[in-house]
């Protein structure tokens, strides 16, 4: 399984990415480990907002890749609508 989430930062922006380990990840995020996004490490993890399971990394790919276009309005109400 292959996982898309969407996390908030300290200063409010929002980080899309995937992963196989969601939880793993997370922390990764949350203790600014080297393995976490270099955007993230420089803006600070403040939470995870929203998560889809996918079952191909080539669908987790593409949906990241959607996720990524949209708006931060558009990007909000996906996370409100779950």
């Amino acid at each position: 399984m292959f996982f898309v989430y969407i996390i908030e930062c300290r200063d409010d922006s929002l980080y899309t990415g995937y992963t196989t380990d969601l939880g793993r990840r997370i922390n990764e995020h949350e203790s600014c480990d080297k393995k976490s996004a270099k955007y993230v490490r420089t803006k600070g993890f403040k939470q995870l907002l929203y998560s889809e399971e996918l079952a191909t990394l080539s669908l987790a790919l593409k949906r990241e890749a959607e996720i990524k276009k949209f708006t931060r309005s558009k990007k909000l109400a996906l996370i409100n609508k779950k």
